[in-house]
């Protein structure tokens, strides 16, 4: 009986990990791009504003970065993974 929940657990994970490893480039490129129009329009904006508008800028090119290097490294994350639950 536990084998079987293991196997299903194993399944599971590696489904999520396929369709993550799907989107997560288009997410963080979407992230990325918007990040950089968003400060761009920054630039316009009243200095009271523009740091706002700034950070959240900013705050949207780190999650795009962020997202990228989990992505790039989700197969080796998922190996680690299965090697401590066995």
């Amino acid at each position: 009986m536990r084998g079987a929940r293991m196997a299903y657990i194993e399944t599971l994970l590696s489904s999520w990990q396929s369709i993550l490893s799907g989107i997560a480039p288009i997410i963080s490129v979407i992230l990325i791009v918007l990040g950089g129009i968003i400060y761009g329009i920054a630039q316009t904006q009243p200095g009271e504003q523009r740091g706002k508008w700034q950070a959240a800028a900013m705050a949207m090119l780190a999650g795009g970065i962020i997202v990228a290097a989990i992505s790039g490294a989700a197969t080796l994350i998922r190996d680690t993974s299965m090697k401590i639950l066995t």
